[in-house]
């Protein structure tokens, strides 16, 4: 009886053990030599996923920092891209943030930043101070990607092309979730990997009807993105600049499929979507977006569930708005979007004084 003990729980251990290595069980020590980071996702396990436009790949990086904390009632520091600046020994003027994080077990929050000379680096905001993360020296992963646009390609209007490979990136069953660019006849483009990375992944060509510029468009890439349940149905929940916003059901994105999105709203000519979060409360879902020249949208989940058409005809007047309604949060500047638990999110926002500071929103606003 001992003996099939000792057994039984050798193979419970065993089994513990293969599960918990599972997700890493493909990374190797070294340098995975990211020449760009566009877009940053936590996982599971304290796994930071890297979108790298310049280099055509996602990069899963081990942070070591995986240890489960509660989440603070808020973050905040001021002129955050001073503080990051000082760290690379630099000034402000010279970086540019790229991206902001949480990571949802630590609630750390880390940056992308790309030096003047287009280097990128990252960091992490621990306490008061920021402190440097390697990436020279890691635990990775990496799988690249198909299709990507020439480093020189430009559009018909001069405009580089291969820094949108990867425009927005998100974990979420499994799977590492890319929105982007492609070389393809239609190149906006939805790509879904399986991970722990291997040879199998998907991809979907995404059209849209586009209200405000009164067309159907394929090359524009989706800026950034989300997954939601809708009416018991999972969808990609995706906006583009000049503000439309774009269901794609997610049973429908792959096989390399050509996949029409139905446009529920248009937010308004003349910006871009930065950022975008999913936060509940009182069994409700809301959507909250950051916007280049808006203040912070909120849009409630079971307003977008309760419009069942789809707009189908140019808005002429700008930055006219049409479709599901929004509210317009007094949250203007707001540059990066995270959540901070389930209740709050935080927010690099730029002050009238000019000043970028990181400060923490919650769920009063919902």
């Amino acid at each position: 009886m001992k003996k099939l003990l000792t057994v039984f729980f050798s193979m419970l251990f065993f089994i513990a053990s293969a599960e918990e290595k599972s997700l890493k069980a493909n990374f190797k020590d070294g340098n995975p030599n990211i020449k760009s980071i566009n877009a940053m996702t936590f996982g599971p396990e304290g796994i930071l996923f890297i979108g790298d436009s310049k280099s055509a790949s996602i990069v899963a990086l081990d942070t070591k920092d995986a240890k489960a904390t509660e989440a603070p009632a808020k973050i905040e520091m001021k002129n955050v891209d001073v503080a990051i600046a000082a760290a690379l020994g630099t000034t402000a003027d010279k970086i540019s943030i790229q991206d902001m994080v949480v990571n949802p077990l630590s609630n750390v929050p880390y940056f992308a930043v790309h030096n003047q000379d287009g280097t990128p680096v990252l960091l992490k905001l621990i306490g008061d101070k920021i402190e440097w993360v390697p990436l020279d020296k890691v635990s990775y992963s990496s799988r690249g990607i198909e299709n990507a646009y020439a480093e020189d390609y430009k559009d018909d209007r001069g405009r580089a092309q291969r820094v949108w490979t990867v425009s927005d990136i998100e974990f979420k069953n499994g799977k590492v979730m890319v929105t982007g660019l492609s070389n393809a006849e239609f190149s906006s483009t939805f790509r879904s990997m399986a991970f722990p990375f291997g040879k199998s992944h998907d991809d979907a060509s995404l059209e849209i009807y586009h209200a405000a510029h009164g067309r159907f468009e394929t090359y524009a890439p989706v800026k950034t993105f989300t997954t939601g349940t809708i009416n018991g149905k999972d969808y990609l929940v995706a906006s583009y600049t000049c503000t439309p916003l774009v269901l794609f059901p997610m049973d429908e994105l792959k096989g390399g499929k050509h996949i029409k999105g139905r446009t529920v709203a248009e937010f308004g000519a003349g910006n871009t979507p930065l950022d975008m979060v999913v936060i509940d409360r009182g069994g409700e879902s809301f959507l909250l977006m950051a916007n280049s020249n808006r203040s912070v949208m909120k849009v409630r989940f079971s307003d977008i569930a309760g419009f069942e058409g789809s707009l189908t005809e140019p808005i002429e007047e700008p930055g006219k708005t049409g479709g599901v309604n929004f509210i317009a949060l007094p949250m203007v500047n707001v540059v990066q979007l995270d959540k901070l638990g389930d209740k709050n999110f935080v927010m690099l926002k730029r002050e009238a004084n000019g000043d970028l500071n990181l400060i923490t929103g919650n769920d009063f606003w919902l």
